[in-house]
């Protein structure tokens, strides 16, 4: 029990910017605890996409203003973690295409110019979508995204391997019958959230999530944290996309 509650405490703490402490004596590198975190992680983005609705209701006077706030606080509330990773790897990718090599500049602290512009576009497309589903009321919709772009991680970090020591912690941590547990979980929840629709969203999500790994993956040559994390910005967004498509 206490592993699964130093789990949970963990993915609040690792892919949220809400305020968790810990001990000196928490291990935090047990495989139970990092099974738990990852188990965690979609319910993370109802987390975040709740407080995100809860904010837009009542901003909802407001009108564009208050949706735009609230989508931009969604991303805020995970600390632009994802974000983050989308510059980092548009740097490595066009590095590549200049002949260095792409996991040194994928390491950098540094971000060059073109991270910097394709991180903002990002920003800036997620935020405008982000503030249609709000606008539309298509709450469910909103919590669905959030749910299955995580989905989409746990089922790229059980298929392939990746070049970064914590990533490779946690892919040993989470085999196949913990990603189906998960998925048996959170479909559950998807259901009773959008019916049968959420079907479609599900294996849409995953299927993208995958192909853009095995895509970043050819450009790079190896898949690390960064690389899972430009992939959930790009799930979500075109998700969203489907799920405003008239």
């Amino acid at each position: 029990m206490n592993n699964f509650y130093l789990g949970i405490k963990f993915a609040l703490s690792y892919f949220t910017l809400l305020p968790v402490r810990f001990r000196e004596s928490d291990n935090l590198s047990s495989p139970a605890v990092l099974r738990t975190m990852l188990f965690a992680l979609p319910a993370i983005g109802l987390l975040l996409a709740g407080m995100s609705i809860a904010l837009f209701l009542a901003l909802e006077p407001l009108g564009w203003v208050g949706a735009l706030i609230a989508a931009g606080a969604y991303m805020i509330l995970y600390g632009f973690l994802h974000t983050e990773a989308v510059i980092d790897v548009a740097d490595a990718i066009h590095a590549a295409h200049g002949g260095k090599d792409p996991y040194e500049v994928i390491k950098e602290p540094t971000v060059g110019a073109m991270g910097v512009l394709y991180g903002t576009m990002s920003v800036l497309i997620k935020t405008a979508l982000l503030a249609s589903l709000l606008m539309h009321q298509h709450f469910a919709a909103f919590a669905a995204v959030a749910m299955i772009g995580r989905l989409g991680l746990l089922a790229v970090l059980s298929f392939f391997a990746f070049r970064s020591t914590f990533v490779s912690q946690l892919r040993a941590s989470f085999g196949k019958t913990a990603l189906l547990g998960a998925g048996a979980v959170y479909s559950l929840i998807g259901f009773w959230l959008l019916s049968w629709p959420f079907a479609v969203a599900l294996g849409s999500g995953v299927a993208l999530a995958l192909l853009i790994a095995l895509l970043l993956r050819r450009a790079l040559g190896f898949l690390n944290g960064d690389t899972l994390g430009a992939s959930l910005e790009g799930v979500e967004i075109l998700l969203i996309l489907g799920f405003l498509w008239p």
